[in-house]
């Protein structure tokens, strides 16, 4: 499962074979082979947000997580029964991971900021029997509990409630032994919603091999990881496939110690940087907006990276230069989604660097860029970038939605919905979102290109660039931008700023309207969310 190191990319994708066996269970590889083998070895380092510091074996991570599945199974839950886990990084949030998987059941990861209507849609969708969470967020669930009617058991971590039960008192009634179910390497493990770029969220169903699926990019991406010292930590919520699978579940299999840290709100970079510092973090997942911020910090402390990664969107060349003088060390580039992760990466430690670029296929993974009736195009031509199927890393499904299912695919193509160009070696360069394009007097622009020639610029924190509707050029590009601190809009950066990108990137690609803002709406992965900009300039536009 683990691609052998090499000093070539070429050796490293030919040499690698999939190793899944029929019958497989995430929580049986992650935890239960260290606990028997190295049971002492430390897997989790959790500060709370006191700054008190917890450190578990990967014994007591068992123990914790077999209490849990005898917790739950005890109040009804079952194999294929869904578990909502609303919690931030912590050891609760793993065990209740482990004990769904031991048990058979689905593990649901919701996001701390999630509110009211996001909660309700998605327990309601899956039909989630138990939901574990804390008193903070379970004021979220009491207004909507009567229209969840599946939702027989809430678990507080923090204490009783009414209507909710005292997690860790039941914990400790619980016997710390279980044993993990045999499950076939298909059935059903985790359910993570999708972000929603129309409608509401999708909620991608994945099976125990799709853990399985993001081992070899994790270890291109982290410099095959799992060598003494390795410690790994990213900012990056659990709720999100890019924090659970990404960075805990994997670093585990290698039986590697992970930093967790709970905290809610918006990413503090002088803070990462000092947790980083602190517990002498090796390796890291930092997406490319917290790295744009950590730019910022004033003298820094000094960290010890070893790796680090990033996905998302671009990083961009000048924040690339940056990491890399900043930590001594050149960054990765991952690239997926929620229903097919870790699939490409730029890795300049392993191939020939092509900055800007998505970089190419990982490990066991085969890409293409396909037309929309799922012919692969030839080199040069603009197109879907898509996976073939059948691969591990696949979602199972989109759960109670076959029609959307059926539209992820072209054929045996799984269709990422961004479209991009693969040059003659190989590389694959993003143009955007399927609904990102701009399109600007016979143009196709991409606008992460323009955003990160803006973030080049002193005056400026965040940058977010989009299409709006123009008679003439059928679109035209506007800029949003956050200030940096001691700086102000004005007419005079507006013009600063054009020319900034005028002198750095082409004439097509200046934007024509400049707004500054207070925030840019973002995901909680810290994607922009450029949709929500666009629709605010058509509702100005036909006030």
């Amino acid at each position: 499962m683990h691609p052998k190191p090499a000093a070539t990319y070429e050796e490293v994708y030919s040499s690698f074979r999939w190793d899944i066996p029929e019958r497989y269970n995430i929580a049986a590889d992650v935890c239960d082979r260290h606990a028997a083998t190295q049971p002492d070895a430390l897997a989790l380092i959790f500060e709370a947000a006191d700054g008190q510091v917890t450190r578990y074996s990967f014994r007591d991570m068992q123990r914790l997580a077999n209490r849990a599945a005898n917790l739950l199974a005890g109040i009804g839950i079952a194999k294929g029964d869904r578990v909502g886990i609303l919690l931030g990084q912590g050891p609760e949030t793993a065990a209740a991971h482990l004990a769904c998987w031991k048990l058979g059941a689905i593990s649901v990861p919701l996001y701390t900021l999630f509110e009211m209507d996001a909660l309700r849609f998605r327990l309601g969708d899956c039909g989630a029997k138990a939901l574990l969470t804390d008193r903070a967020n379970y004021s979220k669930i009491v207004p909507i509990r009567d229209q969840l009617p599946d939702l027989g058991t809430v678990l507080l971590t923090d204490g009783a409630e009414s209507g909710a039960d005292d997690f860790h008192m039941l914990l400790e009634r619980a016997r710390d032994s279980f044993a993990t179910i045999d499950t076939d390497k298909e059935e059903p493990a985790f359910l993570i919603y999708t972000s929603g770029t129309t409608g509401q969220p999708k909620g991608a169903l994945h099976a125990h091999r799709g853990f399985c699926g993001q081992v070899p990019g994790f270890d291109v991406l982290t410099d095959f990881f799992g060598q003494d010292g390795d410690i790994m930590w990213s900012p990056a919520d659990w709720a999100w496939i890019a924090g659970l699978m990404d960075v805990l579940m994997p670093a585990w299999r290698h039986g590697k110690p992970v930093l967790a840290f709970r905290t809610a709100g918006r990413f503090d970079p002088e803070a990462a940087m000092a947790m980083m510092a602190r517990h002498e973090v090796r390796n890291a997942l930092l997406v490319p907006t917290m790295l744009k911020l950590m730019r910022q910090v004033p003298n820094p402390p000094k960290t010890m990276l070893r790796s680090l990664f990033s996905g998302g969107e671009s990083v961009g060349a000048d924040t690339l230069a940056w990491a890399e003088e900043r930590f001594g060390i050149k960054v990765g580039e991952g690239y997926g989604q929620t229903e097919c992760n870790m699939c490409m990466g730029h890795l300049p430690k392993l191939m020939d660097p092509h900055y800007g670029s998505l970089g190419r296929v990982t490990p066991g993974h085969v890409m293409g860029i396909v037309d929309d009736e799922g012919n692969e195009l030839p080199a040069g031509e603009e197109g879907h970038i898509a996976f073939a199927r059948p691969d591990p890393v696949m979602l199972l499904e989109y759960w109670n939605n076959p029609q959307a299912t059926a539209e992820k695919y072209a054929g045996d193509w799984l269709l990422t919905g961004d479209r991009g160009v693969k040059d003659e070696d190989g590389f694959t360069w993003f143009v955007g979102r399927t609904d990102d394009v701009i399109t600007s007097s016979g143009y196709r622009i991409g606008p992460g290109e323009i955003e990160d020639c803006l973030l080049g610029h002193p005056a400026v924190r965040l940058a977010a660039v989009v299409g709006v509707p123009d008679p003439v050029r059928t679109e035209s590009i506007k800029a949003f931008v956050v200030p940096a601190d001691g700086h102000a809009g004005s007419d005079e950066l507006v013009e600063e700023l054009r020319a900034h990108v005028r002198a750095r990137l082409a004439r097509h690609e200046v934007p024509r309207a400049i707004e500054f803002i207070a925030e840019i709406p973002v995901t909680a992965s810290g994607k922009v969310i450029r949709r929500e900009l666009r629709e605010r300039e058509l509702a100005h536009s036909i006030e």
